[in-house]
């Protein structure tokens, strides 16, 4: 059993089969740069100890470089035979460097070793996440600018319900991902403690410097237990639950994008890159990349419930099933990031249609509150004014006509307190842009939020 790393007091070779099972190559050979720095890394803290010769250290660093630099290039294969990255890099630095590759795994266990490497990678994956979530709130925001003052219907249940404008509708989404932004930098933050130098549980008898180690690979600083270091997997809890809500904003827009788009509304058309074709329906134009994007949404959920469905009953410290943690994780962080890298130019590329919008919102009444609202400023309660309003929805329902369509004895006939100021108040860019509270959909409220938006993103962290 010499071609295994824990292959010491063994005298038979692992079934074929079991052998297979037992392997990570395939889903862990993605960490070999992570694997790399934090070898390097230990190799340089090992000789500043004395640990292993200043020399060793050298020919494990340049042993090192060269295979990372192959296998960049493609020069260098990674062995899908190999048991794990660990040992194959392990494997291919000892055959270029001799014993110098075999001092290496001094003081050092695979279990800090791995939980080290999916660390490092989620670290970075967190950095490209809150990147592109930064590209896509631009995107939005640019939308929304160009449609400040685009009526449309807002609803509530589906109904229509007061009138609103796209550029607040965006602006809506906008907020969501600022705050995927800030959940995902909160995780960075708190998955960056070092677990290097846990060794295998307990710590090692070596006078190591973990201080060292950590601070080369720009952790905030080395995890405060050993056992916690090795068995620890909340950051992959943690990310794989900031990508689920990612996801989530992700599918209601598309669900959006999808609704707004289909004949019943046409408040949008997708740009042709962005939509696909029917075999035998020559007029379609299907939304199908936001569809996907609502449909991969449940995949990523799934991956979240592994992983909460791994850790839940497991022992301290390091069990064979947290190899599990990784392939999860991968997949949702890969679903999400090619979510949002088509996401955005899909939203950049659709034409919004403001004639649409505007029809949609002259009917359904959403300018009703706006009338109980006026009879309210005329001094009437406001449930008398609600109650004057709904007869005079049920008269124009009666009679096939909007509010807009009433002259001033029809309102007057309701109430003495109408005048000619109701036309105003009913007025749908007129209801808009009185919605002046705070957060409210005025367009410069709405020019507000976007300045704000961008001026928060300019400062979040990626």
């Amino acid at each position: 059993m010499a071609d295994k790393l824990w292959g010491g007091s063994f005298h038979k070779r692992l079934d074929p089969a079991a052998d297979d099972f037992n392997s990570s190559i395939r889903v862990d050979q993605r960490m070999y740069r992570q694997d790399i720095l934090g070898s390097i890394a230990h190799s340089s803290m090992l000789a500043s100890k004395g640990i292993i010769s200043q020399e060793d250290a050298a020919a494990i660093r340049d042993g090192l470089a060269a295979i990372a630099a192959e296998i960049d290039s493609g020069d260098l294969t990674i062995d899908p035979a190999a048991e794990d990255i660990h040992s194959f890099i392990e494997t291919e630095l000892t055959k270029r460097v001799g014993d110098a590759g075999k001092r290496l795994h001094t003081a050092r266990s695979r279990n800090d070793q791995v939980a080290l490497d999916t660390r490092l990678y989620i670290r970075d994956r967190c950095g490209e996440t809150m990147k592109e979530l930064k590209a896509l709130i631009e995107v939005i925001c640019d939308r929304a600018e160009e449609h400040c003052s685009s009526i449309m219907p807002g609803y509530t249940h589906l109904q229509r319900a007061q009138p609103v404008t796209m550029g607040h509708y965006l602006m809506a989404y906008a907020q969501m991902f600022i705050r995927d932004i800030d959940r995902v930098s909160d995780c960075r933050r708190r998955l960056n403690v070092c677990p290097l130098g846990s060794a295998a549980l307990a710590g090692t008898d070596f006078d190591i410097d973990r201080e060292m180690t950590s601070d080369l690979m720009k952790f905030d600083g080395p995890c405060a237990n050993s056992m916690d270091g090795v068995s620890d997997r909340d950051f992959v809890m943690e990310f794989s639950a900031d990508l689920a809500m990612i996801m989530t904003h992700l599918s209601r827009f598309s669900e959006e994008l999808i609704l707004w788009s289909s004949w019943e509304f046409k408040f949008i058309e997708m740009d042709d890159s962005f939509s696909t074709g029917s075999s035998i329906m020559p007029q379609k134009k299907n939304p199908d990349i936001a569809e996907l994007v609502r449909g991969k949404t449940g995949r990523v959920y799934g991956d979240l419930i592994s992983i909460l469905t791994v850790m839940k009953g497991l022992p301290l410290a390091y069990n064979k099933d947290m190899q599990e943690d990784k392939e999860g994780v991968f997949d949702a962080s890969d679903t999400v990031l090619a979510c949002l890298r088509v996401f955005a130019p899909m939203l950049k590329t659709m034409r919004i249609i403001p004639e649409n919008m505007k029809k949609a919102a002259s009917s359904g009444f959403i300018n009703a509150t706006d009338c109980a609202d006026y009879l309210t400023e005329k001094g009437v309660p406001f449930r008398t004014a609600y109650r004057i309003t709904g007869d005079i929805v049920n008269y124009c329902t009666q009679n096939k006509k909007t509010l807009e369509d009433l002259t001033l004895d029809e309102f007057r006939s309701f109430s003495d307190e109408f005048d000619d100021g109701i036309f105003k108040a009913v007025d749908l860019n007129a209801c808009a842009a009185k919605r002046i509270s705070y957060g409210g959909t005025a367009p410069e409220n709405v020019l507000e939020q976007i300045d704000g938006a961008r001026k928060l993103c300019a400062g979040l962290p990626v």
